[in-house]
Protein backbone atom coordinates (compact mmCIF):
# COMPACT_ATOMS: atom_id res chain seq x y z
CA UNK A 1 0.00 0.00 0.00
CA UNK A 2 1.61 2.94 -1.03
CA UNK A 3 0.48 6.13 0.84
CA UNK A 4 0.50 9.74 -0.30
CA UNK A 5 2.55 12.23 1.60
CA UNK A 6 -0.34 14.90 1.35
CA UNK A 7 -2.71 12.50 3.39
CA UNK A 8 -0.45 12.06 6.08
CA UNK A 9 0.35 15.56 5.99
CA UNK A 10 -3.07 16.67 6.03
CA UNK A 11 -3.41 14.68 8.88
CA UNK A 12 -0.61 16.14 10.71
CA UNK A 13 -1.87 19.32 10.19
CA UNK A 14 -4.67 18.14 12.29
CA UNK A 15 -3.32 17.10 15.08
CA UNK A 16 -1.47 20.32 15.46
CA UNK A 17 -4.69 22.62 14.99
CA UNK A 18 -7.37 19.95 15.58
CA UNK A 19 -9.74 19.50 19.18
CA UNK A 20 -10.41 16.54 20.68
CA UNK A 21 -12.74 14.73 18.82
CA UNK A 22 -10.32 14.97 15.70
CA UNK A 23 -7.45 13.21 18.07
CA UNK A 24 -9.99 10.92 18.80
CA UNK A 25 -11.30 10.35 15.65
CA UNK A 26 -7.04 10.17 14.02
CA UNK A 27 -5.23 8.24 17.21
CA UNK A 28 -5.04 4.67 17.71
CA UNK A 29 -6.28 2.69 20.12
CA UNK A 30 -2.97 3.98 21.96
CA UNK A 31 -0.17 5.65 21.22
CA UNK A 32 3.79 5.93 22.18
CA UNK A 33 4.84 9.57 22.90
CA UNK A 34 7.90 11.54 23.59
CA UNK A 35 8.17 15.02 24.58
CA UNK A 36 10.44 16.64 26.73
CA UNK A 37 7.51 17.15 29.47
CA UNK A 38 6.24 13.17 29.01
CA UNK A 39 6.97 9.79 27.36
CA UNK A 40 4.94 7.04 27.42
CA UNK A 41 2.11 4.46 25.97
CA UNK A 42 -1.02 7.03 26.41
CA UNK A 43 -4.40 5.39 25.35
CA UNK A 44 -6.43 7.36 22.74
CA UNK A 45 -8.91 8.89 25.45
CA UNK A 46 -5.94 10.28 27.24
CA UNK A 47 -4.31 11.47 23.85
CA UNK A 48 -7.69 13.32 22.74
CA UNK A 49 -8.13 14.93 26.03
CA UNK A 50 -4.36 16.72 26.05
CA UNK A 51 -5.94 18.90 22.80
CA UNK A 52 -8.69 20.66 25.18
CA UNK A 53 -8.29 24.47 23.41
CA UNK A 54 -8.85 23.80 19.64
CA UNK A 55 -6.77 26.86 17.66
CA UNK A 56 -3.76 26.45 19.92
CA UNK A 57 -1.18 26.61 16.96
CA UNK A 58 -0.98 29.19 13.98
CA UNK A 59 1.14 30.02 10.37
CA UNK A 60 2.13 26.39 10.91
CA UNK A 61 4.54 25.36 8.41
CA UNK A 62 6.03 21.86 8.09
CA UNK A 63 9.35 21.18 6.43
CA UNK A 64 9.32 17.06 5.61
CA UNK A 65 12.48 15.89 6.02
CA UNK A 66 11.56 11.76 5.25
CA UNK A 67 9.32 9.18 5.08
CA UNK A 68 9.77 5.63 5.00
CA UNK A 69 7.05 2.62 4.73
CA UNK A 70 8.61 -0.30 6.97
CA UNK A 71 5.51 -2.67 5.85
CA UNK A 72 2.43 -2.34 4.07
CA UNK A 73 0.00 -0.99 6.57
CA UNK A 74 3.07 0.96 8.71
CA UNK A 75 4.25 4.72 7.43
CA UNK A 76 6.62 7.03 9.67
CA UNK A 77 7.05 10.66 8.64
CA UNK A 78 9.82 13.28 10.14
CA UNK A 79 9.76 16.60 9.90
CA UNK A 80 10.39 19.96 10.79
CA UNK A 81 7.59 22.39 11.88
CA UNK A 82 7.79 26.10 12.52
CA UNK A 83 4.39 27.27 14.11
CA UNK A 84 3.27 29.75 16.55
CA UNK A 85 1.40 29.14 20.18
CA UNK A 86 -1.36 30.89 20.81
CA UNK A 87 -0.07 33.48 23.18
CA UNK A 88 2.29 34.26 20.30
CA UNK A 89 5.34 32.38 21.08
CA UNK A 90 7.25 30.85 18.32
CA UNK A 91 7.66 27.32 18.18
CA UNK A 92 10.04 25.22 16.49
CA UNK A 93 11.15 20.95 16.48
CA UNK A 94 11.93 18.10 14.94
CA UNK A 95 8.83 15.89 14.50
CA UNK A 96 8.61 12.13 13.95
CA UNK A 97 4.81 10.68 13.66
CA UNK A 98 4.34 6.59 12.90
CA UNK A 99 1.14 5.82 11.24
CA UNK A 100 -0.92 2.55 11.21
CA UNK A 101 -3.28 1.58 8.33
CA UNK A 102 -6.69 0.36 9.89
CA UNK A 103 -9.56 -0.73 8.44
CA UNK A 104 -11.29 3.08 9.09
CA UNK A 105 -7.96 4.86 7.92
CA UNK A 106 -4.72 6.12 8.74
CA UNK A 107 -4.09 6.27 12.58
CA UNK A 108 -1.29 7.72 14.69
CA UNK A 109 0.55 5.26 16.89
CA UNK A 110 3.91 7.19 17.88
CA UNK A 111 4.52 10.58 17.72
CA UNK A 112 7.75 12.53 19.23
CA UNK A 113 8.76 15.81 19.30
CA UNK A 114 12.16 17.68 19.84
CA UNK A 115 11.94 21.24 19.99
CA UNK A 116 14.96 23.32 18.27
CA UNK A 117 16.37 26.87 18.90
CA UNK A 118 14.70 29.27 16.30
CA UNK A 119 18.36 29.94 15.02
CA UNK A 120 18.36 26.30 13.61
CA UNK A 121 15.52 26.79 11.19
CA UNK A 122 17.23 26.60 7.95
Amino acid sequence: MTVSKKELLDLERGFWTGDAAYYAANADAECLVAFPEMAHAISNADLAKTASKPRRWRDLDIDLKGMVEPGSDIVMLTYEAHATRENGEIYNALVSTGYVHRTNGWKMMFHAQTPIEASAKG
